[in-house]
């Protein structure tokens, strides 16, 4: 008998790790390494039910990281800035496990990265969320893992969240988009759906001559906050309008919410239209959805937001 190959899965009971997961024991290639800080969650005991090996991993502790990788093929890694919204954490978390990648052999690390905006901006631009991974991408390549960098959109599920349909207080509609609109405009935003980005990284996982060594940026689609707008007003069966408040970044960087600066940042990095690339998002994911498809296979979800 030929043994599958093991992809070490980080973060396996979160939302994008989670979707890593259940796609690659889908494809029954490989042996699912589930890697969860409580091996005790409900979660990790639903991806044992699938065929997943749930181990404890903690990207804190480097002992941890190298009993999760012994023996692996490959790893899928995502770091979460907003556990502790520090840049040099994360930076030293993903640096742990490309140095353990590189000491054990990995043939094969996806890391769910995205640019480093402040490089990229001679440092007139620093969005912390975003530079930290950008660092990390760059030491995987400088050390010489096999490593396929994939940056991602908005969710689609933000839109029960952050982004989602206010009631106004003067009529009997929704707003939408305050921030987006404020700092976007009419520039479309790239949009994807975290259930489907499993199905793209086991796509890489598949094919490495193509990918590793490689950035690939997702989207399923680009839409204006207007567009989003109509499909959203279509599914709730009321108008959804595109709250249209203009402040300038420089104004919208001195409210005073935490991350303000930062978001603002992030939306003028964005209106420099970084690379999303939708065809081939749809070549490794050809069942990825449309936001009109998401929310109508989600409607439920949207009404009770």
């Amino acid at each position: 008998m030929t043994s599958k190959k093991i992809i070490a899965v980080f973060g396996a009971t979160g939302a994008q790790g989670g979707s890593v997961a259940r796609a690659v024991l889908e494809g029954k290639k490989y042996v699912v390494r589930a890697l969860t800080r409580d091996v005790t969650r409900p979660k990790a005991q639903a991806l044992r039910d699938l065929g997943a090996e749930v181990v404890e991993g903690d990207l804190n502790d480097k002992a941890s990281v190298e009993a999760a990788l012994k023996g692996a093929y490959g790893a899928f890694l995502v770091t979460n800035f907003w556990d502790h919204s520090s840049k040099e954490k994360e930076v030293c978390q993903g640096k742990v496990v490309a140095d353990v990648a590189k000491s054990e052999g990995l043939k094969h690390v996806v890391y769910s990265g995205l640019e480093n905006v402040k490089r990229l901006t001679n440092g007139k631009l620093e969005v912390l969320h975003f530079d930290g991974k950008g660092e990390v991408e760059e030491y995987f390549w400088s050390i010489g893992v096999p490593m396929t960098s994939v940056g991602g959109a908005a969710y689609f599920e933000n839109f029960f969240g952050p982004l989602k349909p206010v009631k106004a207080s003067d009529g009997d509609y929704y707003t939408l988009g305050t921030w987006r609109h404020c700092l976007l405009g009419d520039i479309p935003m790239d949009g994807i759906s975290v259930a489907d980005i499993g199905a793209v990284v086991c796509s890489i996982f598949n094919s490495p001559e193509e990918f590793v060594g490689k950035a690939v940026g997702l989207s399923a689609e680009a839409l204006t906050i207007q567009q989003y707008a109509d499909v959203l007003s279509k599914s709730l069966g009321k108008e959804v309008r595109d709250a249209k408040v203009n402040h300038p970044p420089e104004a919208y960087e001195k409210l005073e919410f935490p991350g303000a600066k930062e978001m603002a940042n992030m939306c003028r990095f964005y209106q420099m239209k970084p690379d999303r690339d939708i065809k081939l998002t749809h070549r490794l994911n050809p069942k990825v959805k449309s936001f009109s498809q998401f929310i109508s296979e989600n409607q439920a979800a949207l009404k009770s937001s």
